[in-house]
């Protein structure tokens, strides 16, 4: 799994039933540090990111994959510090 792409990944264990793309991204992020995935349907990832920006609404996935393009080749950080934020707005009124 070490030396496979992320997206050879995705799409292999995606075959297994109950194993999810985001599934997948999570392993590829947490398990194997990969430094390059944005996982575009996380909730928490989307909402840091309505937060920091001031939307009325999440952005969509399809969307979402479109402006994650513009944090290549980190966007397993930048799904770090969205996170964070969505977290951090929990407990602070957080102002864009």
């Amino acid at each position: 799994a070490a030396r496979m792409s992320d997206a050879a990944l995705i799409e292999r264990l995606c075959t297994l039933r109950g194993i999810g793309r985001w599934t997948v991204e999570m392993l590829l992020i947490f398990t194997l540090g990969r430094p390059d995935v944005f996982p575009v349907d996380d909730f928490g990832v989307r909402e840091g990111y309505r937060l920091i920006h001031g939307l009325e609404a999440q952005p969509k996935p399809r969307a979402f994959a479109a402006i994650g393009e513009a944090y290549a080749p980190y966007r397993s950080t930048a799904a770090w510090y969205l996170w964070r934020a969505a977290d951090r707005a929990k407990t602070i009124k957080y102002q864009a």
